[in-house]
């Protein structure tokens, strides 16, 4: 899968070389490429926002430099997946990470100040190089700007491409993957400042194993995120 990230941060992605991802992107099972909005404008000050449109706090991304990088990025191209992460976006949730997965090219875009000027979006889902164009929330509350967000989806992704994780096993039975919590986990010592692992856990019973993290995934989620029992893990976010 390749990935473009477009932001006027790009350092803020050096992450991206740590840890699986940075594995899977020397692996070649990961292409993610990292953009400098400001490499498409055009005055001295590398300008990339103005004044919002009928008034109002803050500033709004430009449209002459996302429309530059766009028709840049994608020269070309066919079928491609363009990301906005927006706080008024549709819930990003982990069948949508699992949607992007199958995806053979994404482009985020990543808006700052008080987003990006709407005609992009707008102009993004008339091309015919774009399959589609998703405005995406990681949920509701604000940040400074859309890299936070294209980082958690990038790895939310990512983890989901074969060979990226190393045992594909672990992948079925993390939380949310059912539409519930991922049960509790321990590890040796079998007792540790006076808490103990869970017999069940250490009496070599693996059907026992299974029924008891089933049920810790159904209290934990009550306990937790409640809402998550009464909804469809697949249903789209409203």
């Amino acid at each position: 899968m390749r990935v473009d990230v477009v932001t006027i941060f790009p350092e803020f992605f050096s992450v991206l070389d740590v840890s699986l991802l940075g594995r899977a992107r020397r692996a070649d099972l990961l292409d993610v490429r990292v953009h400098d909005l400001r490499d498409w404008t055009h005055d001295r000050h590398r300008t990339v926002d103005d004044t919002p449109a009928g008034g109002g706090a803050g500033m709004v991304m430009k449209p002459e430099p996302w429309g530059e990088a766009l028709d840049e990025l994608l020269a070309g191209a066919e079928g491609v997946t363009v990301l906005v992460p927006s706080p008024a976006g549709e819930l990003f949730r982990q069948p949508l990470a699992r949607e992007f997965a199958t995806r053979e090219r994404l482009i985020i875009c990543c808006g700052r100040y008080e987003g990006i000027d709407q005609r992009v979006v707008e102009h993004a889902e008339t091309r015919p190089e774009v399959a589609e164009v998703r405005e995406v929330s990681l949920g509701d509350y604000v940040l400074n700007g859309g890299e936070t967000a294209a980082l958690a989806m990038i790895e939310a992704i990512g983890r989901l491409i074969p060979g990226v994780v190393g045992n594909p096993e672990s992948l079925v039975e993390e939380s949310h993957e059912d539409g519930l919590l991922e049960y509790p986990s321990y590890t040796r010592p079998a007792s540790w400042r006076g808490f103990d692992i869970p017999p069940v856990l250490l009496g070599g019973d693996h059907g026992a194993v299974a029924r008891w993290r089933r049920e810790q995934q159904e209290e934990r989620t009550r306990r937790m995120r409640p809402e998550l029992l009464d909804r469809d893990p697949e249903a789209p976010h409203a």
